[in-house]
């Protein structure tokens, strides 16, 4: 996977950086602030993230995320120099990326929630009947709110994805995105309505069972 870094090799003289004794991993902020003068110390960022990264992708997109995952780490590695070792982290640094690259996908993004809204129970046959009714409970609940997310505007749909599927904070998404943390909070209750309305009829219809 390390061909998406646009690595170049360093011409810098060997044993300039101190060396990381054996075991002891280096912390993000360090990698990112080494890669600006060693490009390769990027490449362990790559390896420690991706798969998380690319989670997150996966679920919104499908299976553009190997496509995504590689043009979100090549606007990381640009934009190292700007990387503030004082804010949120790398982690959420690249979350906040991998929105922003995102957002030339919307479309996609949106065709994928309808899909999935449309997507007939293709899972194998469960006995018994408890479990018959859980998977059919389950797949109601993921067309519905696979449509939901499907109606939310992008902001909201950001924000709301970045807390359920990337786990930040109300401060770590206003720092990745660029907003007041007003607005995180304002677009996360608006969508989180929005979904439990989707969802409401699901609950009624399960009061009345």
């Amino acid at each position: 996977m390390r061909r998406y870094l646009p690595l170049a090799e360093s011409r810098r003289e060997p044993d300039r950086e101190p060396r990381a004794k054996a075991g002891v991993s280096i912390p993000d902020d360090d990698l990112v602030g080494r890669s600006i003068e060693r490009p390769e110390q990027f490449a362990p960022l790559f390896d420690r993230h991706a798969p998380a990264v690319h989670r997150y992708l996966a679920r919104r997109v499908g299976g553009m995320a190997d496509d995504l995952l590689a043009e979100t780490f090549l606007v990381a590695f640009r934009r190292r120099s700007s990387y503030r070792a004082d804010g949120v982290g790398v982690l959420p640094w690249l979350y906040g990326i991998a929105t922003n690259v995102l957002r030339r996908h919307v479309r996609q993004e949106v065709r994928r929630y309808r899909a999935l809204a449309r997507l007939p129970d293709t899972a194998a046959p469960l006995t018994g009947e408890d479990a018959a009714i859980d998977r059919a409970d389950a797949e109601a609940l993921r067309r519905q709110l696979a449509e939901a997310l499907a109606g939310l505007n992008r902001g909201d749909r950001d924000v709301l994805l970045l807390t359920a599927w990337a786990d930040l904070s109300y401060i770590e998404i206003a720092e990745v995105l660029g907003i007041p943390v007003g607005t995180v909070r304002s677009r996360l209750h608006r969508a989180r309505r929005v979904t439990r309305d989707a969802l409401a009829p699901l609950r009624i219809a399960e009061e009345m069972s």
